[in-house]
């Protein structure tokens, strides 16, 4: 499959298949004419470096975390495991900040321990 062909498959530009041919992280076969071919191996890696992004990883972590013996990996998975439990953490005590300010019965939020005990504030 052309790289015009491969990237409407994966959903996204011709180019940016290009940029992660450049970064190593996914590169496809050639012709003999030089033209870009990408077998269904190439194709199901695309669509893993997509899910990779969804999940907030850079592409050079992603190129790390592709090879099951790259040095490296398991850290990068471990520290970005982490990194998401902050995050999900974070979201929680913002969603239960939220929820009581919904049903807060105090005429100012500043009257309110529930409300002023959110590490944001």
């Amino acid at each position: 499959m052309r790289v015009g062909a491969a990237a409407e498959r994966v959903g996204v530009a011709a180019h940016v298949l290009r940029h992660w041919e450049d970064e190593g992280v996914v590169v496809p076969d050639r012709t003999p004419a030089g033209h870009r071919v990408y077998s269904d191996e190439h194709l199901h890696r695309l669509e893993i470096v997509r899910s990779c992004q969804r999940v907030g990883l850079s592409l050079s972590q992603i190129r790390l975390v592709l090879h099951r013996d790259a040095q490296g990996r398991d850290d990068v998975i471990a520290q970005h495991l982490e990194h998401l439990r902050r995050q999900r953490a974070e979201l929680d005590a913002a969603e239960a900040f939220l929820t009581h300010v919904l049903t807060c019965e105090h005429d100012l939020m500043s009257r309110c321990e529930r409300c002023s005990a959110y590490p944001g504030a």
